[in-house]
């Protein structure tokens, strides 16, 4: 049988060098904690250095948005907010293909109120996929893409600040997918959503 040789004491890290790099990496780690996952993650920046990274902005934006999920998500809904109702336009449906394939296009235009929010969902089912392009038209407006369905109150696919987003929305399940905005400009914004693609119903949830 192979026996390793024993180390040597000498060889070995003495007790203050274990704790002089404990110490060390201790540093180090409050150090990150401070100018980089604080700003990015929770919008606190006690150092300042998150601010001129523009990692602050960041993390508040991305803690607001959680906010207003999670008040979606108990509130099964949101209610509206008690400024007068957002205007909700929704085209006739065009057939782009068979009616075995469920293909339609809409156009949904929705009028928000300083801090009013908003939601629409396409009904999907599993693996369907919609093209999309929402665009605001009084500057970068926060928005939450997601889904929910019964036992899954909360499925997210994104979120952030933008005037423009284009993509393709791919149905994790059975279910309601779709957007959620809230107008954080302080003036009335019109937020256009065209869809395109295998969904059966466009609701306003909010």
């Amino acid at each position: 049988m192979y026996n390793a040789e024993k180390p040597d004491a000498s060889e070995l890290p003495s007790t203050g060098q274990l704790l002089k790099s404990t110490g060390i990496a201790a540093v180090v780690a409050t150090a990150l904690l401070g100018t980089v996952v604080l700003p990015a993650e929770y919008g606190v920046d006690p150092t300042r250095i998150g601010s001129v990274l523009g990692l602050t902005e960041m993390g508040r934006i991305k803690m607001q948005l959680a906010a207003e999920a999670e008040a979606e998500a108990e509130e099964a809904g949101l209610a509206v907010a008690a400024t007068a109702p957002a205007a909700v336009t929704t085209t006739a449906p065009a057939e782009t293909a068979s009616e075995t394939t469920d293909q339609r296009s809409d156009e949904t235009v929705i009028t928000l109120a300083p801090d009013q929010g908003a939601e629409i969902k396409l009904v999907m089912e599993e693996g369907a996929r919609v093209r999309f392009t929402w665009t605001s038209s009084g500057g970068a407006i926060n928005f939450d893409t997601h889904a929910d369905r019964p036992g899954t109150p909360y499925h997210g696919y994104g979120k952030g600040s933008e005037q423009r987003v284009e993509g393709e929305l791919v149905a994790a399940f059975d279910g309601s997918h779709g957007w959620f905005w809230r107008n954080r400009t302080g003036e009335p914004v019109t937020i256009t959503l065209r869809t395109e693609g295998a969904y059966s119903e466009v609701k306003r949830v909010v």
